[in-house]
């Protein structure tokens, strides 16, 4: 008997179109020109971001803890204000290219918070991952979701363990996705034949399409994962020919630099939505 899923889930169906970081390879990562152009041109279903704190205690959208690949900055982000960051051309290093050309500098893009991307998409569902390890994020994160009530269309977590426990300590109700140690030893049972440990606290796995050489995703591990209550996301697949067969084999979600691409596949797709 399938484990329900949660409430972020429900009414979704294979294969969701997840761009990542809104389109990294298509226009500023993690801005709102990306995230626009993700939803507007090409129906994302779920955009893939990533949070930090500013000095001021205000949740921005950032990839990196520095500024430089990003922006025309440099240093910590977390040691400026968010007047100081929303300063900063965060389409300053942008190319596709390969430094020809720059074609959203001076176009005043610039990081958002949280609560400007949340208000700029509502409805639209968020694959969070929150990058500091300072204990106490997670209250701030809550904070914000709770005052634009946003917690039922996101799903959040971190790469380390510890940030992802104490992520589901404080909202237990909300979605959240594996952290690192505990994914690595859920999908190394599940290869190997053995019984894994299914950790109620995490309904969603974002994980690699490959380990090296080794292909970790087939479509026996996505019926295993799912008769325990589990939704796999790939990241990042920039393929066509990986895409359709991750299509193909019934991947919940695949997250894409290319939304142009992941498009272009499910449209021509019998097995998508």
């Amino acid at each position: 008997m399938p484990f329900p899923l949660p409430r972020f889930l429900q009414g979704l169906k294979p294969t969701l179109h997840i761009a990542h970081r809104g389109g990294a390879l298509l226009a500023p990562e993690n801005t709102l020109t990306a995230f626009r152009m993700a939803v507007e041109r090409y129906h994302t279903q779920m955009l893939e971001l990533d949070v930090h704190l500013t000095r001021d205690g205000e949740v921005v959208v950032a990839h990196d803890a520095t500024l430089e690949r990003c922006t025309d900055g440099t240093g910590p982000l977390a040691a400026l204000t968010l007047a100081e960051l929303q300063r900063l051309d965060a389409g300053y290093r942008f190319t596709s290219d390969e430094g020809r050309t720059f074609p959203f500098r001076g176009l005043g893009v610039r990081l958002p918070t949280l609560r400007e991307v949340l208000r700029a998409f509502p409805g639209l569902r968020i694959n969070l991952e929150m990058k500091p390890e300072t204990p106490g994020t997670e209250d701030v994160l809550h904070g914000v979701l709770r005052e634009e009530e946003a917690l039922e269309r996101v799903c959040m977590g971190s790469e380390h363990d510890a940030v992802g426990e104490r992520l589901a300590a404080r909202m237990p109700d909300a979605c959240h996705f594996y952290p690192r140690e505990a994914l690595v030893q859920y999908v190394l049972a599940l290869r190997s034949g053995e019984q894994p440990f299914v950790d109620p606290r995490y309904t969603v796995i974002d994980m690699p399409v490959y380990f090296g050489e080794m292909r970790l995703i087939d479509a026996d591990f996505l019926r295993a994962t799912a008769a325990h209550g589990k939704w796999v996301n790939v990241w990042t697949v920039d393929d066509p020919d990986e895409m359709r067969r991750l299509v193909a084999e019934g991947v919940g979600g695949i997250m894409t630099d290319r939304p142009d691409l992941l498009r272009q596949v499910l449209d021509a797709s019998p097995h998508a939505p």
